[in-house]
């Protein structure tokens, strides 16, 4: 073997798929067929005259040899990509600031920030999860360039809608919860958006309740319905395979749609604009 020169093009897409878990979606994400990700890689694997990858029909994962290139291939790939910004985006660069409840962060986001990351190698993004009140609270003390927030539909309008989906009740399953008279609740603390839905349903309706369940983090909350100790509320995409919808009866009043809405800061620079519309561009095509 006498290689003296990786493809840059190569390198990405076998970076995709460690990243994406899949050459369907890494050409999804490169704008290419699957054919011709296959097809990449199996170049690059000539090349250096080692396996990369292991195919089964369900997954793809790295051989040893495919662990031993991702690091350098990465930081090749984050110098190429450094050089080309510098020389044809000098001004795209500098800290942007973005707040973001955890829940929406952690199922929507990573690869709009990835993608943005990516096009963009010299932004240094900082991005803070926390409870919609408190991002609002901190972004008008100056902590944040933009926030992305829940809002209640029928509100007067707060910064740009970037998503909506209905809100449902979600339990363990079905009997988890029948027969209860007193509902018990697994929420986040207050001031939280989807605590205070679920309460004014279920006091609109005339249904007892009471706080069974308090976490900080959504993994733990979710955690404690699928252990049985309460019901909670989430958007409806965002509900785990271990949980269920519960069908909203008499005794479960329905919820009103949940939204999301970005605000950017009055100073905000043109780094950060450029962000906001790149996230109002990717989550436009899935507003319900």
């Amino acid at each position: 073997m006498n290689v003296r020169n990786l493809d840059i093009d190569l390198l990405r897409a076998f970076v995709t798929i460690a990243d994406l878990g899949g050459f369907t979606a890494a050409g999804a994400r490169l704008g290419r067929t699957q054919s011709t990700i296959s097809l990449q890689i199996k170049r690059l694997e000539a090349m250096l005259g080692r396996i990369l990858l292991e195919r089964t029909a369900r997954s793809v994962r790295l051989t040893l040899d495919g662990q031993v290139l991702l690091g350098s291939a990465r930081k090749i790939l984050h110098m190429n990509d450094k050089v080309i910004a510098e020389l044809t985006e000098p001004d795209v660069r500098g800290a942007v600031r973005l707040g973001v409840p955890e829940d929406f962060a952690t199922a929507h986001l990573p690869d709009i920030l990835a993608l943005f990351t990516d096009a963009h190698p010299l932004v240094e993004l900082e991005v803070t999860c926390d409870l919609t009140l408190n991002l609002l609270d901190r972004f008008h003390a100056g902590a944040f360039d933009l926030v992305l927030v829940k809002r209640e539909p029928a509100a007067a309008p707060q910064g740009v809608r970037v998503w909506r989906e209905p809100l449902v009740w979600v339990a363990r399953d079905q009997e988890a919860i029948d027969g209860i008279e007193v509902i018990p609740l697994v929420v986040s603390p207050e001031p939280c958006v989807y605590r205070k839905r679920a309460t004014d349903a279920l006091d609109a309706g005339g249904r007892p309740w009471r706080i069974a369940y308090t976490s900080t983090s959504l993994a733990g909350a979710q955690a404690a319905v699928k252990a049985g100790l309460g019901i909670s509320v989430l958007p409806r995409k965002m509900v785990p395979s271990f949980l269920v919808p519960v069908a909203t009866a008499q005794w479960l009043p329905k919820l009103p749609d949940t939204e999301i809405a970005l605000i950017e800061g009055r100073a905000i620079s043109d780094t950060g604009h450029l962000l906001a519309q790149h996230i109002v561009q990717a989550l436009e095509p899935v507003i319900h």
